[in-house]
């Protein structure tokens, strides 16, 4: 009788679901599972600004430790969460079918707040979609907001905010995406949102193999290409960042950003290539971002970490 894999989850109801669907995917194959709860330092500060903590890593750390010391056979996790170099024998198994990729606003009331002459009051722990809110409203106040989506939406209601963003994939697939939100199509996404990574040892052959059958390569040839761009440029989830790359019709649509801090310097990118000759389609346009006055925006954040 062939020993079940054993999946490695974070404990939150959004990456429960992300585990099950994996869990579910592998018994189409005829592999049996069980899913391993692992609590992440991610989960257990939920005071701290991401931006102020060692953001790299810091929800898929445990589950890494897991893995290496053999507790785990594969670990399910936001892509985009994911530090862009893997940890020393960790590699990367599968990536899921790509979910939505945008973010939502969810308002309290109504929209009024973004026409009104009055500053509104908006919540985000991502450096990525602060930058991107006030390079659109400079005018307007952010907040930082930690914890699940239960818990984020939870202190929205109670909180003299008008509107909190969350990933619309994050939202939707728990079912908790409320009636008063609207997608946020001008915002660029982090790079890999939406999608769903499975990683197992650098020598466990077997686990890699079985979770063959469930990687979409058009997916992770997107997520490659958006990760690229960011480790070209920085590197860190606590930048502001955005990338996606869709393929239509055998050509890859490529867009990247970088903002300042502040969200009021800004650079762009935007490329098209053929499927076939596209892979390094990320790593080019950062290049050419950097010599495009990316280059200062990236100093000027370094410089801002370092003084921290």
């Amino acid at each position: 009788m062939q020993t079940p894999i054993r999946i490695g989850t974070r404990e939150s109801e959004l990456a429960v679901w992300q585990a099950v669907q994996v869990q579910q995917l592998l018994e189409k194959e005829g592999i049996s599972s069980v899913l391993v709860h692992i609590k992440s330092e991610g989960d257990i500060d939920l005071k701290t600004p991401l931006y102020e903590m060692n953001v790299q890593g810091i929800f898929t750390r445990s589950l890494d430790i897991a893995l290496l010391n053999h507790t785990i056979d594969i670990a399910v996790h936001s892509m985009k969460d994911v530090p862009t170099r893997l940890p020393e024998g960790v590699r990367q198994a599968a990536v899921l079918r790509r979910g939505p990729v945008h973010d939502l606003l969810v308002y309290k009331h109504d929209l009024e707040f973004l026409h009104r002459d009055k500053p509104a009051k908006i919540a985000t722990s991502s450096i990525r979609r602060q930058a991107q809110w006030l390079h659109k409203y400079p005018a307007h106040q952010l907040y930082n907001l930690r914890g699940n989506v239960n818990t984020r939406l939870r202190k929205l209601a109670e909180e003299d905010w008008d509107a909190a963003i969350f990933a619309q994939a994050g939202l939707e697939r728990i079912n908790l995406r409320p009636k008063n939100s609207i997608v946020l199509d001008w915002m660029l996404p982090a790079p890999a949102q939406g999608a769903i990574l499975v990683a197992c040892r650098e020598e466990d052959d077997q686990s890699y193999a079985v979770c063959q059958p469930l990687n979409d390569a058009d997916t992770a040839l997107c997520t490659k290409i958006e990760r690229d761009f960011l480790r070209t440029l920085l590197g860190g989830c606590s930048t502001p960042i955005s990338a996606l790359a869709e393929i239509e019709d055998g050509d890859v649509y490529f867009s990247g950003q970088l903002l300042s801090l502040d969200g009021r310097q800004s650079v762009s990118i935007e490329k098209i290539l053929p499927e076939d000759i596209a892979t390094h389609i990320g790593k080019d346009s950062a290049e050419e971002l950097l010599e495009r006055g990316g280059q200062a925006i990236a100093d000027s954040i370094r410089a801002a970490e370092a003084k921290k």
